[in-house]
């Protein structure tokens, strides 16, 4: 791991910017004397690890307790997009203005992306659990489809939080009934991009015990404020 530029934010958190390879990261950690538990952090479908709203639940994870990686895996943020998923985009947003049906525009390229991002996030994984300062266990947190995936094949993972918002490929709904771990699923009741319906019916799928719906009022972007802190009090009872 090729450390690019590091600093200490006001709250003692340390955010250093990493290279593994091809693969663009933020690490933030805490300051601690002993190792930290570690959350991988994502975004829904894809969008770039700066964006502004997953720093900030990053920061305040760090501030916490927490170590907290994001990254920018294959065909996610500002890593190259092949041609076929940038006309995929295009033919969403048209099809999406037009109100038509969306559902294989979305499989046609989220699917892939998640089959593609899993391996670097495995890479990113085995690197940070080298670090001094990172003693596991590990959560994941964000992107649904993408810790589907990840919560099945990687047992390292022992609690997710799910964002219920954007679109879970087939594959993954079925996948979901693999997911055994502890798992916290938020979900936005008026979520434009996210039928109702078919979030209730996903995480009725999931094959956790241990498993939390927190549902409230509001669109895609309204998700409650305190919802980072009870975020924060789940990965508690299974991280620390």
């Amino acid at each position: 791991m090729h450390v690019i530029s590091e600093r200490r934010l006001d709250d003692g958190v340390l955010e250093r910017e990493f290279t593994l390879g091809e693969i663009p990261g933020t690490l933030w950690t805490p300051e601690s004397e002993a190792p930290t538990p570690l959350i991988l952090m994502a975004h829904n479908n894809g969008l770039p690890q700066r964006e502004p709203r997953l720093v900030a639940r990053a920061r305040l994870s760090a501030a916490y307790g927490y170590a907290v990686a994001t990254i920018d895996a294959a065909g996610c943020g500002e890593r190259p997009r092949s041609a076929a998923d940038e006309q995929a985009r295009a033919e969403l947003r048209r099809a999406m203005r037009a109100g038509e049906p969306v559902d294989e525009i979305f499989e046609s390229f989220v699917a892939p992306m998640v089959e593609q991002a899993v391996p670097d996030w495995r890479t990113t994984l085995d690197a940070l659990l080298a670090l001094p300062e990172i003693g596991g266990p590990v959560g994941y947190a964000g992107w649904t489809a993408l810790g589907i995936r990840l919560t099945v094949t990687e047992p390292r993972i022992a609690a997710a939080g799910f964002f219920a918002g954007g679109y879970v490929p087939r594959a993954q709904r079925e996948e979901a009934r693999q997911v055994g771990i502890p798992l916290l699923m938020l979900l936005q009741w008026d979520d434009e991009g996210n039928p109702r319906q078919r979030a209730l019916d996903l995480f009725d799928a999931f094959g956790s015990k241990e498993k939390t719906l927190h549902a409230n009022l509001g669109g895609h972007l309204g998700t409650p404020w305190f919802e980072r802190e009870d975020g924060d009090r789940f990965f508690g009872r299974h991280l620390k």
